[in-house]
């Protein structure tokens, strides 16, 4: 409803576990609140598993389909959607959906993204997601720019103007080169790596691998980590790589390498993932798993948050008149640390004001 209310058109609703009772609120919500310009787009996290095949793809997007979405997209985000894959799973979908448009992000974190992206448009895709080219590749998508001249070539008229989209470019330009000088734009998140087609690990995940075990003086132990990921995946019943999943799965795979035992250590997390909180696994998890993870608790089938108590106006009466609005309580809901500094500064600030306001009146 706010991010309507404060100018959203496209509202991308996906689950990371791909159980589409989880993105049902969300999508009522969308219908409910809904201006002219509001678009509902039911995403699927795609991954490659034993359990994830083209037609299992087609019938979740014939599911996104009845459920009443607006567009449905394909979010690949390790990148590792070959054009291969690209052909057979887009023409197959767009037999299913008909006149649904179809809409492909992926990320070039492996090199495949541009050749991927172009099989896809032979394929039918009716929209991709570019970034302005200096914020593009890596682990980012393909050039806007880029694509926007080789689609001209092939007379596909994309209805960009080249003028705008080269002074957005433009814009961008110097304020990319002061994270890059600040360091918070690091060199391997800007570069390829192949390796994530082996562990289909995204670069998101890859770079939270790297700083747990820099942090943990570990860095030697990457590869056996990167090895370790897969089969704990496979533990866990084939999660796509996705937030909240591959951090979690990477962390396991992490605390089984450090401390040389397999779930010695399980975190919180792993735990409510076993138990079902999370949704539907999409695969099985593996029975010996389960017993260490759980004991002797069943895991819960119906939707977890179905249990949960509504936490909105608990939320708004917590803050008080910390909370100046919806969205500051909405903040604290999702970010509660963050959102607790950034209001404290806020009053540091207003307060400040006050005082400067005095001494001019003052004077």
């Amino acid at each position: 409803e706010l991010s309507i209310k404060n100018g959203i058109d496209i509202l991308r609703i996906f689950d990371a576990l791909n159980d589409f009772r989880n993105i049902a609120t969300a999508l009522e919500a969308t219908k409910k609140y809904a201006t002219k310009n509001t678009v509902a787009s039911g995403c699927i996290s795609y991954t490659q598993s034993p359990v994830h095949t083209v037609e299992k793809y087609v019938e979740m997007c014939k599911e996104l389909k009845n459920m009443g979405f607006d567009t449905i997209c394909l979010k690949d985000m390790a990148g590792t959607m070959s054009p291969y894959e690209a052909e057979h799973l887009i023409k197959g979908i767009k037999d299913a959906v008909g006149d649904v448009p179809l809409i492909l992000h992926t990320h070039c974190t492996t090199g495949m993204a541009y050749m991927t992206v172009t099989k896809a448009i032979e394929s039918g895709i009716d929209v991709i997601d570019c970034a302005t080219s200096c914020f593009s590749n890596g682990t980012s998508q393909p050039s806007t720019e880029t694509m926007f001249y080789a689609l001209g070539q092939y007379g596909i008229e994309t209805g960009l103007n080249e003028d705008v989209i080269n002074k957005v470019n433009d814009y961008f330009k110097p304020i990319k080169q002061k994270y890059v000088d600040s360091g918070r734009i690091s060199a391997k998140s800007m570069a390829t790596d192949a390796q994530a087609l082996v562990y289909k690990v995204p670069g998101g995940m890859l770079s939270n691998l790297v700083a747990q075990l820099t942090a943990q003086k570990a860095l030697d132990k990457l590869d056996a980590v990167l090895l370790e990921v897969p089969k704990v995946r496979k533990d866990l019943g084939y999660p796509p790589l996705v937030t909240p999943m591959s951090q979690m799965v990477g962390v396991q795979a992490t605390v089984n390498v450090l401390t040389g035992g397999r779930y010695k250590n399980v975190s919180k997390e792993i735990k409510a993932y076993v138990k079902g909180e999370y949704g539907r696994a999409p695969g099985k998890i593996d029975p010996e798993v389960q017993k260490l993870v759980l004991g002797n608790e069943k895991p819960i089938t119906q939707r977890y948050a179905d249990l949960l108590e509504p936490g909105f106006e608990k939320a708004k009466r917590e803050l008080g008149e910390r909370a100046h609005s919806d969205e500051d309580v909405l903040s604290y809901i999702a970010f509660p640390a963050q959102a607790e500094a950034f209001f404290e500064k806020r009053d540091r600030k207003e307060d400040d004001n006050e005082i400067h306001f005095s001494i001019r009146e003052v004077k």
